[in-house]
């Protein structure tokens, strides 16, 4: 299989096409990297040849690594994994360091051949790393183009170069948005940033290319850092200018990452350490850093997870095999909160939606909704007057029933209520066709109760959106008891037409998503009442790597809510209800005004424009601080309170693929990325040191701890969750 391809053209200039059969964007692998070496080697040795462009045979340049391969490097590396990465990455930095060099002679930096990138559109990761080695960067005007080094988002960091030429190239402070936040740049900002050198029209790129190539002087190929007296703009760790960047770096990064995400550390430490030494050993200390990060188990977890399987997931892992279930049409019972936010991304996506309210009015608000996104994406420059048209003629409000004729899909989205569901489930099948799926946005009730009210319950089904929608990028899907495939098909084909992720579960009391993220709230609740310190429970939250602490959580979505699903619950589960003193704690708060963010008023002060103020003093008069709490009780508590609800959710049934509890958990609520997730997370600390941890909580604090028997049967036999999903398969 060829994925670079060269010709030479009339004039001199060897033209090395990146084109990978069967994939519309270009990945690099270890196959195309022999390739792109050999062709390199090849324009090098050609007297003809007066210099080389690299180039794109797609309208993308390049999409990234296949992060499978580095998984298959440290296979293949056996019994010492650590020798084989780092021998595969510095043959990586060996082709891009011959691009760098081209042929000029060591001493004297004079005869080498200029190498100039022409970027056809995004380049992201290794893409952007190759062109970053060329001696120009020359990039389609196309502002949907990203620019970027995303590699920090799935817990890795640029290990191509990327790290050390783009911190060279910009200093330290300037670099830091792409390389510790993984931004990616349109190329008009990318080139204001310095990162590439000339944005042209798409249709004079390659003659743009070609008359700097063959115009290129020697001095014009020498990259800066390969010149006498190069200084780092912005200054290197230990001169004036540089020491406070790289004080407020660190300090940056651990703020952000409250140690437990280390790649972010690793990358600093790379650029810190590297500015120290020249170039070529700047590159072997990326070279060390990258793979002790790809060595560490959560940067495996967070590639596995946040890569492989959401991916996986995305293209359908689980879609039963039916027919096409493309969404045309669809209707959206409810203008709410919620409803606004589902009618918006399906317009989005092209989908012609009805948005039904009971007044015409609660409808257009409903749609002013997508108008208010819309009017700030044009503010932001990520939008136009004619898209926003577009999306808003997407867009149907009515009162009327009627209108939902011709709808291939409903998804109902009114107050969760099980009289006020079916009312309009009853009304909604009166007209929309026999074919119709039927969906409900419900967050809690089960889907085989509310199913009674269909007249074709194996056409209902659950496809529950997490606030906001238009931000949240996960879709529960939820069978009900006879719920069939084609309805399942149906919300999957929908879900990926609106660019979501999605997982599919088996219907129970709040799924599988809530079912993990209220006992998370509560255990922070309970732990709060015992005294506990509020500021320490929702910073051992963070410790643990969760974007937001339970308390901070449950201001954000409100008190009297959790009141009412308390409510329900009890009346639903009787004796077996298990949160009576959570409850104490949650009544009081409703009952004294304090609601959450919303009322201003929850477990923190609120500022007249709901900005936190600090804990609530008056929550301590009421439950007094005590002395002596354990921080890491206190972790294991937070920790265990969710992971044990996702290891009965697979062991019930509710879950039927550790992919879908993972990517869920991330995605869904923030599970501690750095993991990869619950099942993850219990893969790298290991079934035996779980059930240790669950039997002193359980001792201690109660039932609610207690190893399910599937961890305990793990834990005797050494099993792992991914390790048992893989004998399965």
């Amino acid at each position: 299989m060829t994925e670079f391809h060269y010709a030479v053209d009339a004039d001199g200039v060897a033209i090395i096409t990146w084109d990978v059969p069967g994939k519309s964007m270009n990945v690099f692998s270890f196959e195309g990297q022999k390739e792109l070496d050999a062709a390199i080697d090849k324009a090098l040795a050609d007297d003809a040849v007066k210099g080389v462009i690299i180039t794109s045979g797609k309208d993308s340049f390049a999409g990234g690594m296949d992060l499978n391969v580095l998984a298959d490097l440290r296979t293949k590396a056996g019994d010492n994994p650590a020798q084989g990465l780092f021998d595969g990455i510095s043959a990586m930095h060996a082709v891009l360091r011959k691009i760098e060099r081209a042929g000029m002679d060591p001493k004297t930096n004079k005869g080498g051949k200029p190498i100039a990138a022409a970027v056809t559109g995004t380049a992201m990761g290794i893409g952007l790393e190759i062109p970053l080695a060329c001696h120009r960067i020359f990039v389609a005007d196309n502002p949907k183009a990203q620019i970027g080094l995303p590699e920090i988002k799935v817990g890795i960091f640029p290990g191509a170069g990327g790290t050390t030429r783009l911190a060279w190239k910009l200093g330290a402070m300037a670099a830091a948005p792409l390389l510790l936040e993984g931004k990616a740049l349109a190329p008009a900002k990318a080139k204001a940033a310095g990162v590439i050198d000339e944005v042209v029209p798409a249709d004079q790129l390659m003659a743009a290319a070609k008359a700097w190539v063959l115009s290129a002087k020697d001095d014009d190929i020498v990259k800066p850092w390969d010149k006498k007296g190069y200084k780092i703009p912005g200054g290197t760790p230990y001169s004036a200018q540089g020491f406070p960047t790289f004080v407020g770096a660190s300090v940056m990064v651990h703020a952000n990452t409250w140690g437990v995400y280390p790649a972010a550390k690793a990358l600093l430490s790379a650029v810190y350490e590297g500015m120290q030494v020249p170039f070529d050993t700047a590159l072997r200390i990326e070279t060390r850093h990258f793979v002790s990060v790809l060595l560490n188990p959560s940067s495996s977890a967070m590639i596995r997870s946040l890569f492989v399987n959401k991916q996986a997931l995305e293209k359908g892992a689980n879609r039963p095999d039916v027919p096409d279930e493309t969404v045309r049409k669809v209707g959206v019972l409810g203008a709410g909160m919620m409803g606004a936010g589902i009618a918006y991304v399906s317009a989005a996506a092209g989908i012609e939606v009805v948005l039904l309210d009971a007044t015409i009015e609660a409808a257009e608000k409903g749609k002013a909704y997508s108008e208010a996104i819309l009017d700030k994406a044009i503010k932001r420059g990520k939008g136009t007057e004619e898209k926003k048209a577009k999306v808003l003629g997407q867009i149907k409000t009515t009162t009327d029933y009627a209108d939902l004729e011709g709808c291939d899909l409903v998804i109902e989205a009114v107050f969760e209520d099980p009289d006020v569901k079916a009312d309009v489930t009853r009304k909604a099948e009166a007209v929309i066709p026999e074919t119709a799926i039927y969906a409900s946005n419900t967050s809690t009730l089960p889907i085989t109760s509310l199913a009674q009210a269909s007249k074709r319950p194996e056409q209902f089904i659950g496809i529950h959106f997490f606030s906001p929608v238009d931000k949240m990028l996960l879709v529960e899907i939820i069978k009900g008891a006879q719920t069939g495939p084609r309805a399942v098909a149906k919300a999957l084909d929908y879900v990926r037409q609106i660019r979501k992720t999605p997982i599919v579960v088996n219907d129970a009391r709040f799924f599988y998503a809530n079912r993990c993220i209220i006992p998370y709230i509560n255990e922070g609740m309970r732990l709060a009442a015992e005294g506990v310190p509020m500021p320490m429970v929702d910073h051992a939250a963070r410790l643990l790597g969760f974007p937001v602490g339970p308390l901070q959580l449950v201001d954000e979505t409100s008190l009297d809510l959790g009141a009412k699903i308390a409510k329900a619950t009890k009346a639903a589960m009787g004796n077996d209800y298990p949160d009576d003193a959570v409850d104490e704690v949650v009544f009081w708060m409703v009952e004294q005004g304090r609601y959450g963010r919303k009322s201003k008023a929850g477990f923190f002060d609120y500022d007249e424009n709901g900005k936190r103020l600090g804990y609530w003093k008056g929550f301590n008069a009421r439950y007094p601080v005590k002395e002596g709490a354990d921080l890491e009780t206190v972790k294991n508590r937070l920790m265990m309170a969710q992971v044990l609800e996702a290891v009965r959710a697979l062991e019930t049934g509710v879950l039927e693929d550790i992919r879908e509890g993972d990517v869920g958990a991330i995605l869904g609520w923030g599970f501690a990325p750095w993991s990869g997730g619950p099942f993850s997370w219990l893969d790298i600390i290991g079934a035996k040191k779980a059930v240790e941890i669950c039997d002193a909580l359980e001792a201690s604090h109660g039932a609610r701890f207690a190893a399910p028997q599937m961890l305990r049967d793990m834990a005797a036999k050494g099993e792992t969750f991914y390790g048992r999903a893989a004998k399965a398969a």
